[in-house]
């Protein structure tokens, strides 16, 4: 059994796989503070009962966010008796086209070994995480770089904290364009905001590839929500990260 540890800015993603197929998957909120015993209360809290924890061989893990490695190492060595497997650019069988590759973020690097294996190129992978990220993958799976924009979380806190009239929102389509309360007139700026920031990224991304219809995916906890409104996204996938990590688990397995 396989553990994959997913590490973004909001989220910590813990799922299991077995033959290849997630068994289980957890997700909890990403705190730098947090430590080994606190990893190590909510995994068991969740999995005790199961006995996961006695069947698990190895772990792989995807972070974008330094200071929880020494935490989230120790939760597995002390825990789990076992010494994890850190993405990074030199163990990704990749070829990234970036003035500096060391720079870009191992959950796009993921992502596009997830694509490579799952689906075809080329490709756009929107990713709606903290930050709403764009990343290209070329004909030959070659890495090409990408768009990093604010992600609609922090937009809305933003706005929120600019201007103190302003109430806290939910995240969700208004019933009209045209809002006739602050309430609605903000959910139509941040929705169609973000519709037509998605939509204007995507046409210009895919006017510069000057090469054939690339394939547009989505992944992250926001993409449903937009989905019916942005016809370029053709495929959804929430579990598109995950699969990237045991693709290459298993190459460098093999």
């Amino acid at each position: 059994m396989l553990l994959t540890i997913d590490i973004g800015n909001t989220n910590t993603v813990f799922a299991l796989f077995v033959n290849g197929d997630i068994r289980k998957s957890w997700r909890m909120v990403t705190h730098t503070s947090k430590t080994a015993d606190e990893y190590a209360a909510f995994f068991y809290g969740l999995t005790a009962h199961e006995g996961y924890g006695k069947d698990i061989a190895d772990i792989i893990i995807s972070s974008v966010v330094p200071e929880t490695t020494l935490h989230i190492t120790n939760f597995c060595k002390n825990y789990l008796s076992l010494e994890p497997i850190f993405i990074t650019k030199d163990n990704v069988n990749l070829t990234i086209n970036l003035d500096r590759p060391e720079d870009v973020g191992a959950d796009r690097l993921v992502n596009t070994v997830a694509v490579m294996a799952h689906y075809q190129a080329p490709a756009i992978v929107i990713d709606f995480g903290t930050a709403t990220t764009f990343d290209v993958i070329g004909k030959n799976g070659v890495y090409e770089g990408g768009v990093i924009a604010p992600g609609i979380n922090l937009s809305m806190a933003a706005l929120a904290q600019a201007a103190s009239k302003l109430p806290k929102i939910s995240i969700a389509k208004p019933p009209h364009v045209i809002g006739r309360n602050t309430a609605d007139a903000m959910k139509s700026g941040v929705y169609w905001g973000y519709v037509g920031l998605i939509e204007g990224i995507l046409k210009r991304l895919c006017a510069e590839m000057n090469a054939e219809k690339p394939l547009i995916l989505a992944t992250g906890g926001l993409a449903q929500t937009f989905k019916d409104d942005i016809a370029m996204i053709e495929i959804i996938d929430n579990d598109l990260t995950l699969k990237g990590l045991y693709q290459i688990y298993k190459t460098l397995k093999s």
